[in-house]
């Protein structure tokens, strides 16, 4: 009988120590909140970016000026791309961080923003927080050692230049994938982290069902035991966005996009709707997640 209530007392502390524990106490990373912000004010500050536009020309020219002070060497991959209104000059922005490995991990994101003829569009969270998350990013993986090679893509041309179809949308990661297809060096490439609408102050990142699974897996358990449940829930969403021409190039891509952002391709896309908080969020996740994915990708590339 003792044996009993002593089994029955040491059940009731594991079920009341499990309820009062507290919950993961979040990482953080040299991602810095305060930079991405005054980023993403700058940027937006341009006003609308479409392609082609002098505002995309001048935050262009600001990243370029920023991943240069950081240590960097930022190159412009200019193209003419075909769109239903003609050739349009797209240029874009690439920075190398090398490793012992000639094989790559990019991490990405759009810089450009929709045009609209009946509204102004500033596009904060849409093409403005994945441009300051990434330039951040950028600097914040400075001290990260790797053995492979890290690449920053900002891509031009992610949005239709008039309504979204396989050949009018993004025009910057279909270029990236024919140019390093030309070059020979698509098979260095052995995984990409695509970041676009990442601001949004109720951030809501669901996995995105196209990408590839051992990827986004490894970036939503990173997430989970950092304490952000909430913020990348397990449900799915299929969204069509600049990791796909990767995925049909057979590259291992995942998309961090939250599409349930309210005022998409919306006059009311401003600054006051984005949290600098989750573009740290999100830092602090992919930081986290990078040292897993360096390592899964050497292994790989090592049989």
């Amino acid at each position: 009988m003792k044996a009993i209530v002593a089994l029955v007392l040491l059940v009731l502390v594991v079920v009341i120590y499990g309820f009062q524990r507290t919950p993961p106490t979040p990482k953080s990373s040299p991602f810095s909140e305060q930079r991405a912000e005054a980023d993403l004010r700058t940027i937006v500050g341009f006003g609308p970016r479409p392609t082609g536009s002098e505002a995309l020309a001048k935050a262009r020219n600001y990243i370029v000026a920023e991943l240069s002070k950081a240590g960097l060497k930022p190159e412009l991959d200019e193209f003419d791309a075909r769109t239903p209104r003609g050739f349009r000059h797209m240029v874009n922005i690439r920075a190398v961080r090398p490793g012992g490995r000639p094989t790559t991990i990019a991490v990405t994101g759009h810089y450009d923003t929709k045009v609209f003829d009946r509204f102004s569009f500033t596009g904060a969270n849409d093409g403005g927080s994945s441009a300051a998350w990434l330039l951040e990013f950028a600097r914040a993986t400075a001290g990260l050692k790797l053995q492979n090679t890290l690449e920053f893509v900002f891509f031009d041309g992610e949005e239709a230049v008039v309504e979204w179809t396989d050949d009018d949308s993004v025009y910057g990661s279909r270029h990236d994938v024919d140019r390093r297809y030309r070059d020979r060096k698509l098979n260095d490439l052995k995984a990409l982290i695509l970041v676009d609408m990442i601001g949004d102050k109720s951030l809501n990142i669901r996995k995105e069902a196209q990408s590839t699974s051992w990827l986004k897996n490894l970036i939503w358990d990173t997430a989970r035991s950092m304490g952000y449940s909430k913020e990348f829930p397990d449900e799915q969403i299929e969204v069509s966005d600049d990791h796909v021409p990767y995925l049909r190039a057979a590259i291992p891509a995942a998309d961090l996009i939250d599409f349930e952002y309210p005022c998409w391709h919306e006059a009311c896309d401003t600054l006051d709707k984005v949290s600098a908080n989750s573009l740290k969020i999100v830092g602090d996740v992919v930081y986290s997640s990078l040292p897993e994915i360096d390592r899964r990708v050497s292994q790989s590339a090592s049989r």
